[in-house]
């Protein structure tokens, strides 16, 4: 079998050609749109499809260079600790505390079932946590980011291709479960609507995209990769494994509040433009690399803890959620979501609560405290608690 090998150049050419296919899938298969599919993760599905036609055919296998893949990834990662806003998680009131404690409890649980799991399999407990908190919780993007460090750093094998398919098994069955799950509270307890007394909120935008304004996103993203850089050497030092972008996301939170503080305005359209850009031609390079035949040994393992996390979540939502969040038309909503983002992502948490919204009212509490911790925060605080486990472990 003859191995192709692309330059890091090459490799990002065809990972921008990839994202551009899944772009033009989503926006012409109704049913990519509908469960949310990212257009990366539809677009390296054909190619991983293909490769594995090819591979198993014995005629080409492709080899990547991971450079500008791992540039990319500190880019993304950058970003999001910029969201970090402590002074938006406190103007959301009590309850987006809650929420927010709430999602991360899902995500050591996660974590703990799927490397126990794992482990009674007679698996490596770490690659547990690619059918954990890494695709459930954390999507395609943070299981993009920690499956290369598992595998490269830990040896474990196949911890991509793992992560990348729970993933996309997440995005559809917690579609097809906060429905449900929420129009039985709605209609069984008869709960309404209370638009009308609290008002429609919606999240800060910030001004215009312009050339200035991307100039200054690029100069906050640079010093923060640079600055957290000297974070991990620190972390090194204390003999404290962690991925290799923690330090540009925690030193990029520390700007974030610094300058919140000052009361100055950081350019965020662009800083989370340029990170999405990011995000996305990684996840395509990122799929690239999923070898599907290394699945084939691990399939009886995978369906049987993939189905026991969507119990657990089922089981979660249903009664944790909706009753600590106050049992009423808005904790509804909430738990619609937190099956779509405790599943797969907070697109899909929206399009859950957006379907629930359409057919019994609004709820201006839920679309704000939802998009608010599941967009800002919870990508944060997930990377720290698989971090814990993943030196635990």
């Amino acid at each position: 079998m003859m191995t192709l090998q692309l330059d890091m150049y090459q490799a990002c050419a065809l990972g921008a050609i990839v994202y551009a296919l899944g772009r033009l899938m989503v926006k012409k298969i109704s049913f990519l749109n509908r469960y949310c599919i990212p257009a990366p993760v539809a677009g390296g599905i054909v190619f991983a499809l293909l490769h594995l036609a090819l591979y198993c055919a014995g005629i080409l296998e492709f080899t990547f260079d991971t450079t500008v893949q791992t540039i990319l990834m500190t880019v993304f990662f950058c970003s999001v600790g910029f969201t970090a806003c402590f002074r938006l998680l406190k103007k959301g009131g009590i309850q987006v505390f809650i929420f927010l404690i709430l999602s991360v409890l899902m995500c050591v649980i996660q974590d703990g079932v799927g490397s126990a799991l794992a482990a009674a399999f007679g698996l490596d407990p770490l690659l547990g946590l690619c059918m954990g908190s890494i695709p459930l919780v954390g999507g395609h993007g943070t299981s993009g980011s920690f499956g290369p460090l598992l595998e490269e750093t830990y040896g474990v094998s196949g911890a991509l291709t793992v992560a990348l398919a729970a993933a996309t098994y997440g995005l559809v069955s917690g579609s097809m479960m906060g429905g449900p799950v929420a129009r039985r509270r709605v209609e069984k307890l008869g709960l309404k609507s209370t638009a009308a007394q609290e008002g429609n909120a919606s999240n800060e935008q910030s001004g215009a995209i312009d050339a200035q304004r991307f100039t200054n996103a690029t100069v906050f993203l640079a010093v923060a990769i640079g600055a957290g850089t000297l974070i991990m050497t620190g972390f090194s030092r204390l003999n404290i494994t962690m991925p290799g972008y923690i330090g540009a996301m925690l030193f990029a939170a520390l700007l974030r509040n610094i300058w919140d503080a000052r009361g100055a305005e950081l350019p965020m359209e662009e800083i989370d433009t340029l990170g999405g850009l990011s995000l996305n031609i990684y996840l395509a390079m990122a799929m690239m690399n999923l070898k599907l035949w290394q699945l084939a040994a691990l399939a009886l393992p995978m369906i049987v803890i993939l189905l026991i996390q969507t119990l657990i979540m089922f089981l979660y939502a249903n009664f944790v959620i909706f009753n600590v969040m106050g049992r009423d038309y808005e904790a509804a909503a909430m738990t619609s979501a937190f099956c779509g983002f405790g599943m797969g992502a907070t697109p899909n948490a929206m399009a859950n609560m957006k379907a629930l919204a359409e057919r019994y009212g609004a709820a201006p509490r839920a679309f704000f405290i939802v998009p608010l911790v599941g967009s800002l925060f919870i990508d944060f605080f997930n990377s720290m608690v698989l971090t814990t486990f993943m030196n635990l472990l």
